[in-house]
């Protein structure tokens, strides 16, 4: 079912001194939000008439659960009045579907395979950090496989994917063999890099994995680069660009935003919401509950919220975007609700996160919880054992292969400088 309309759902009344309707909404316990106090009239009146709001936020979660996402803090997780399927997310003529639909049973497996894959493929990363193999930084997506793998699987070969530093999962989504991937990160000469680029900066062009990128931001207006050119070439395809909250307080995610609308771009911007922007509550500095859905009306775009959680949720509301983006109809943003299940980094314990929080998030864990829905329809367990076996022995192979591979030449350190694969500056 959906999970919330950006809070109550319903347009909140205005106070006897014209408090606006973003103040009266502020968390219990705290005054209006700076700035939101004055006369009535201003941004509800100019707003009113619209297709779309920042209260009309949809949100796509699986019928079976209750109350959606938990909360630590008012920002995290749904609010208690959860509207039915199918309210909400009226603009550009673009809803996302009612309750989580059901897939073909050999999408579900898929879907398992894939979260499987990315979290076993993470936890033996985090295992050779602490050997010493993995070099430099890197960041986990362990706890948001849902994400990667629901837009993964519902992807055609061809769409291109661009994604944040935490970009592992979304290389293994795209098909990017894992011992490329590992390769990378233990700095060798089989990484997909050459052990040049890191954790941080994945990046397989056959794939149409177009890159980890390290700057916060950074990637969204190519990301619209790319969709131009599909556009302009009638190709068909289709740019994926998964971000994390706290880009949505950056300029260029406005400025992508404005521009893929203006120019009607074939692009999915997919916010992946884990409720902490490195180590700061993402509510704590943003004016409005839901970072990028509260944004969206803005650039005349549906406002959507998703269970990032629910592999189903996920790959039914990336199925009908992605359809209706390729048909020509302009960009779509979707905020995924999900949770890391470490710190920001390896260094980072993440012990500033409240034990409610985490321990509320973590029983929502997206692959057990997928695992169990597989079983309850039918799914053999002993079929999903064996995958889970065939993981691990793939996972197995692909570190050996590392291991088994040098350092990159040093040769390399001036190798792919400039477009021509060198380093001599051309006059």
């Amino acid at each position: 079912m959906f999970l919330s309309r950006s809070r109550s759902g319903a347009e909140a009344p205005r106070g006897e001194k014209g408090v606006s309707r973003q103040a009266a909404e502020a968390p219990p316990g705290q005054g209006p939000r700076p700035g939101t106090e004055g006369p009535t009239g201003g941004a509800d009146e100019r707003a009113e008439g619209r297709e779309m709001s920042a209260g009309a936020t949809s949100s796509v979660g699986p019928e079976r659960d209750s109350g959606g996402p938990p909360g630590g803090t008012q920002l995290q997780g749904a609010a208690p009045d959860v509207p039915a399927a199918g309210q909400g997310a009226a603009g550009r003529g673009w809803s996302p579907p009612a309750g989580t639909g059901t897939a073909p049973a050999q999408v579900r497996i898929s879907l398992y395979r894939q979260m499987a894959t990315m979290r076993a493929f993470e936890k033996r990363a985090y295992d050779l950090f602490l050997e010493g193999l993995v070099k430099g930084t890197s960041h986990l997506g362990l706890g948001q496989e849902a994400i990667a793998a629901g837009f993964g699987e519902a992807m055609r070969p061809g769409d291109y994917t661009f994604a944040t530093y935490r970009g592992h999962n979304h290389c293994l989504a795209r098909g990017v063999p894992m011992a490329r991937i590992m390769g990378e990160l233990m700095g060798r000469s089989n990484g997909l890099m050459a052990g040049k680029g890191g954790s941080m900066h994945l990046t397989s062009v056959e794939h149409n994995m177009m890159g980890s990128y390290a700057i916060v931001g950074a990637h969204l207006t190519i990301a619209n680069g790319a969709a131009w050119s599909a556009k302009l070439r009638g190709s068909g395809q289709v740019t994926v660009c998964f971000f994390g909250d706290g880009t949505t307080n950056i300029g260029a995610f406005h400025e992508a935003l404005n521009f893929a609308s203006v120019y009607s771009l074939p692009v999915v911007f997919v916010c992946e919401n884990n409720l902490w922007m490195e180590y700061t509550p993402i509510q704590s500095v943003t004016a409005v509950a839901r970072p990028a859905a509260d944004r969206a009306g803005a650039y005349g775009l549906p406002p959507v919220v998703i269970d990032g959680n629910d592999a189903d949720a996920v790959y039914a509301v990336a199925s009908s975007a992605l359809e209706w983006v390729r048909s020509g109809a302009g960009p779509l943003l979707i905020e995924a609700l999900t949770y890391r299940h470490g710190g920001h980094s390896r260094a980072d314990p993440g012990k500033y996160r409240p034990e409610d929080e985490l321990s509320s998030w973590l029983a929502r864990d997206p692959l057990p919880r997928f695992r169990a829905r597989l079983v309850e329809s039918g799914t053999d367990p002993a079929m999903l054992d064996a995958i889970d076996l065939d993981i691990d022995a793939a996972v197995a192979r692909a570190v050996e292969e590392c291991r088994a591979s040098g350092p990159p030449d040093t040769n390399l350190v001036t190798a792919d400088v400039f477009a021509d694969g060198g380093a001599t500056w051309r006059r």
